[in-house]
């Protein structure tokens, strides 16, 4: 809940920990990044998580969304998590569970507002809502002792056949009512409004064509009739054409997470993490408002859906 605080000063020690969260999380993608790993994609290259793709959960199953979702997903590859389920010492214990002896749990974040009241200059109150960022700790359920069996279930593999239309996903990408239609690449083309995807046939599996298809359809969000994301791109390549490539990236992962499917790196992936590596030392901050615009971009994607999905 928002709640109004009245203060004179905009230099707080809140500021202070805001900006080590934001350089903590930003330095760890980095590092990833200077090895050639996309940090986000690294469930689906482990063993350990050979299943089903899913999001990180709470303990009633609502998934964490925005950056949270990376930071799990990365301490799960790191740490050879295999359950999905992520909670606080204080839920946990509430279940009766207790932490295994050693085990150190992973810092998220959680975001809130609160509404600053100033005098101006002719003595009027104004007030303005200033976002802020605080930090919690949860551990993932393989570092307790004593919760339901449920908790610790690894997700199912799921077996697709890989030169097979899937009809579920067919059916999702039709609903949005985007205009998909076969050329030589994929892009979308704001200028007409349309997704250019090539052949089914032409992919090695039908799972890399709708992860393509995920990342051109994130960028489809973007049109001012959608979302208005719009980072000043003036030319291919470009510090706001990497920023709408990272959200597109990010979404795309997020959603086919969603979906259960498992989204294939492309071959131009390298040279993009060039461009992220630098538009991330520039601003520490961007890679939550990626994150958070990735999630905005793949909740537009499914409120286009039927109920019946």
């Amino acid at each position: 809940m928002t709640k109004p605080i009245t203060r004179k000063t905009a230099s707080t020690p809140a500021g202070q920990v805001q900006q080590d969260i934001y350089a903590r999380v930003t330095a760890k993608i980095l590092a990833d990044l200077e090895q050639g790993n996309l940090s986000w994609r690294k469930p689906w290259n482990s063993e350990h998580l050979a299943g089903q793709v899913i999001r990180p959960l709470r303990w009633n199953d609502i998934p964490y969304t925005g950056i949270n979702t990376l930071i799990l997903w990365n301490a799960a590859s790191e740490q050879s998590f295999t359950s999905p389920y992520w909670m606080t010492f204080k839920q946990a214990t509430e279940m009766k569970a207790n932490v295994r002896k050693g085990e150190k749990g992973t810092q998220i974040v959680y975001a809130d507002k609160f509404t600053r009241e100033e005098e101006d200059a002719n003595g009027e109150v104004k007030s303005s809502q200033i976002p802020f960022l605080k930090c919690y700790t949860v551990f993932n359920a393989a570092q307790f002792e004593g919760l339901f069996d449920g908790f610790y279930k690894t997700p199912e593999p799921v077996v697709a056949h890989q030169q097979e239309r899937d009809p579920k996903l067919e059916t999702f990408f039709a609903q949005t009512k985007a205009d998909i239609y076969t050329g030589s690449k994929a892009c979308y083309i704001q200028a007409t409004d349309r997704i250019q995807m090539p052949p089914f046939e032409s992919f090695e599996t039908a799972m890399r064509y709708y992860g393509v298809l995920a990342h051109e359809m994130c960028h489809w969000t973007k049109t001012p009739a959608r979302l208005n994301r719009d980072f000043g791109k003036k030319r291919y390549g470009d510090e706001g054409y990497s920023k709408e490539e990272l959200v597109a990236e990010l979404g795309a992962c997020f959603l086919a997470a969603d979906l259960g499917f498992e989204p294939q790196p492309e071959t131009h992936h390298a040279a993009y993490i060039q461009s992220w590596l630098q538009v991330l030392n520039n601003d520490k901050r961007f890679i939550f408002q990626a994150a958070s615009h990735a999630q905005k971009a793949v909740e537009y994607i499914h409120a286009l859906q039927s109920p019946r999905l």
